[in-house]
This record gives structure tokens, sequence and C-alpha cells, in this order.
């Protein structure tokens, strides 16, 4: 039953990946299309099709609070949010045409604009950057009676990891196979959404799970209280990830942010990065990203996640991929850049 599952998982992502991959960096028609659609005639109206992650996790609620907020504060834009399969699916929809802006972790940025890993042979070089948002940890719950208490306990256990292929399955990957684990082989692997996950913790079906949102997530709010406790990831695990992979950050879940945490917790993070395609209009992505820290304050108070960002952060963590230039003009203009 597990082959037969891990199977049917990994072939479904394949099947999603190969129709995918038919834009990112080729794709000619749809490229096209979306060009002609991305400089819209005057007077009309620019079109914003934002893809976020699946509906439980924080990536949706910041999505929708962003493109609500653009469509009320600049005018000739028209933006709305989607539930997605999470961050390398929206950079093939990005590349695609299929989407024109949209968030994932810098990792999966850079790559996709080089033609690395996932996107290997998929390249899609006039990929550009809005902004650097805020860090992305990697949450790894376990449920009481697991036995998990660090990193290396995963080994040998049934254990959640997202969609095959996705995000947070190549974080889950390439964490534990740094502890010298072969993944996914030496776990009793689960492909399920986190709010699956979440319920089998809660039900005491599966032993955890690799969750990677922003902080607090509904799904690791919900494991928690139903007795659920979160993982660390040391320093010495993050010093060696750091070292392959220059991204990766700290990270500290304090305590509190969960219900029935009251200590801190030490994690791994990337930061989340806002990328569009370098067609958009020059002057409209200037407005877009002056609207989105304008408005930051009030995005703050409406989604937790986007609290007290700050525009001279924007520019930093973002993996040497090159701003749109409309929100390179806004940042010199404030003084970010020179």
């Amino acid at each position: 039953m597990k082959n037969w599952k891990k199977a049917l998982a990994v072939s479904m992502a394949a099947m999603m990946m190969a129709g995918a991959f038919a834009g990112c960096g080729g794709g000619e028609k749809k490229a096209a299309a979306s060009s002609a659609a991305a400089k819209p005639a005057a007077g009309q109206t620019l079109k914003i099709n934002f893809p976020t992650a699946g509906a439980s996790g924080a990536l949706y609620a910041v999505g929708a609070a962003i493109t609500n907020m653009w469509s009320n504060n600049v005018p000739g834009v028209q933006a709305s949010s989607q539930a997605s399969a999470g961050g390398i699916a929206n950079l093939t929809m990005v590349s695609e045409g299929e989407a024109q802006v949209s968030i994932a972790i810098a990792s999966n940025v850079y790559q996709c604009y080089k033609g690395l890993d996932t996107f290997k042979d998929h390249a899609y070089p006039d990929l550009k950057v809005i902004g650097g948002l805020y860090l992305n940890p990697n949450q790894v719950v376990a449920s009481a009676n697991s036995g998990i208490e660090n990193i290396q306990d995963i080994k040998g256990k049934h254990f959640a990891v997202a969609s095959a292929g996705s995000s947070v399955y190549n974080e889950a990957d390439t964490h534990l196979t740094a502890t010298g684990m072969k993944f996914p082989d030496d776990i009793k692997a689960e492909y399920i959404t986190f709010g699956d996950a979440a319920d089998m913790l809660q039900n005491g079906t599966i032993d955890g799970a690799w969750i990677m949102s922003g902080a607090p997530a509904s799904a690791v709010t919900q494991a928690l209280t139903s007795g659920s406790h979160l993982v660390p990831i040391d320093d010495a695990l993050l010093a060696k990830l750091k070292a392959q992979h220059p991204w990766y950050t700290g990270f500290t879940i304090k305590a509190g942010t969960y219900p029935n945490q009251d200590k801190d917790v030490k994690t791994s993070a990337i930061k989340m990065v806002m990328f569009c395609r370098g067609d958009l209009p020059e002057d409209k992505v200037y407005e877009m990203t002056k609207a989105l820290w304008t408005h930051m304050e009030e995005l703050g108070q409406a989604q937790k996640n986007l609290k007290g960002l700050k525009a001279e952060n924007a520019v930093k963590d973002i993996a040497g991929v090159p701003l749109h230039p409309g929100a390179e003009k806004y940042y010199k203009e404030i003084g970010v850049l020179k």
C-alpha cells in the first residue's frame, strides 16, 4: 500500500510538472499571449492573477490581502488571488503566463531563474523580483507518542511530507538527507496537505508532519492544540545546510506562538520573495510596489506575516534575482538603493 501511494503521488506530481514545464522557459504561444496581455492598451485594466498556496496556509491569506489592496489603491489594476499547489507551481504559472505575480521561497525563485534542480532545462530568465517579504520557517510537528524529539528521530516514522515535487517536499528532502537519511525511503511517507496532516496528527494516525509556512500556521495550531509538539532544527544542522545552500537562515518560533508552546523553538527559514513576469509594464509595477509598502502597516494588521515588514529589507536575501525595473525605481526613490 505504501509503495502504491508513493508511486501514485510521484506520478501525479510528474504529470503536473510535465504539463507545467511545457511553458517554463518554453511555451512560446502562451508567452506571446501573456506578453500581449501584460501590456494593455491605454485606458485598459491590467489584470493580475496571483496564485498563492493551499487555502489552509498563511500564504493564501497573504495573497488575498495584497491583491485586495492593489485592486483598491492602484488605478488601472485589477488583482485577484487563487489557491495553488504552492511555490513551484506558482513559478511555473508565472513563467507560462497563466499568472503575473506570485510568491515563493528564495531558493525556488533562484532555481527557476537559473534553470536548476526542479527547473532543470526550464529556466525563466525574464523572472523579476518585486521585493523580499518575510521569513518562511520550516515547522516540524510530531505527535505526543511518536518519540520524535529531534530531526534524526524521524527515521522510520510515519511522516507527512506534502505533495511530491512541492517546495515543502523538497525542504523535507534537503533537511533529512543532510542528516544522512535516504529520502523518502527511510520514512513511511504520507503525501498530503497541511490540513490533512493536522487532522491525522489529531487522530494519532501519523507520527509527524513537515510544514513550511509563516508562523502561526493554522495546521500547526490545530496539531499543537491536540497534544503535538514542535521539533527543533539544531545549529549544527543549520550550519551544514547554510554551507550548501546560502539562502538558509536561522529562525526562532517564539514561545506562545502556538497553544501549549512554552519555550522558544529554533528552526531554519528562507525568505519569501514576491516575483513577477519581466514584461509587466514598468509604471504599473512601480505603482504596485509603492502601494505595497505605503499600505504595509494596514496589511500587517490584516495578516500577521506582513506585520512589521520594512522596505529597506525588501532588497535583501532575494538570491541575486534581479528586481523588476518598476520596483527598482521605487527603491531608488526612497533611498533603499543608490
